[in-house]
């Protein structure tokens, strides 16, 4: 039998304060602000950790698995950003009509008064994830940017305008900041 060599290989360096465990496909990266966790379930992909160097490598030449790599590498590195320096989403409350509120209480962000509708739109906070509302600006954070940006969005999507015309009616929780850098 001929053993296939590989066809797709993709090297990622490791940094000095990042610790990283590899159990089969499950990633483990530890840094200062805490620790993820990642299953990554294509049998197709192997992951190995040398040292300072993570190797991940397909033996298929089918082209979704050797672009799958890339994916790959892209999640862990945003698994060890995040370790590192965290995720922070900056939000902006926007009204013209109906001066609206938003609260946190618990795992959900709820949003009075929302085109002056008498009850609550409620919106789900992921694990893990800190959102905090001071004013007019509402800060969504934590050290997984899928957690992060998934919490962001659900925000925003609560608040969500139909049956009116976007061009009048602009009122709602919009994101403003990724990481700093403003959103156009």
């Amino acid at each position: 039998m001929v053993q296939k060599k590989d066809v797709g290989k993709v090297e990622v360096p490791l940094p000095d304060n990042v610790a990283l465990t590899v159990e089969g496909r499950k990633v483990t990266v530890t840094g200062q602000k805490g620790s993820i966790s990642r299953a990554f379930e294509n049998p197709h992909v192997s992951i190995v950790k040398k040292e300072k160097l993570l190797t991940l490598s397909t033996k298929s030449n089918r082209k979704k698995d050797v672009a799958l790599l890339g994916t790959i590498r892209a999640h862990i590195k945003n698994m060890m950003k995040g370790v590192n320096n965290g995720v922070t989403y900056e939000m902006k409350i926007v009204y013209s009509h109906f001066p609206m509120s938003a609260k946190v209480s618990g795992n959900t962000v709820s949003i009075e008064n929302f085109l002056g509708e008498k009850s609550p739109r409620y919106a789900p906070i992921k694990e893990g994830v800190t959102v905090k509302v001071s004013g007019q600006n509402v800060s969504v954070s934590g050290i997984d940017v899928e957690a992060v940006s998934q919490t962001a969005a659900n925000i925003e999507q609560a608040t969500k305008i139909k049956r009116l015309d976007p061009r009048v009616f602009q009122d709602g929780i919009y994101i403003i900041a990724k990481g700093g850098k403003l959103i156009k």
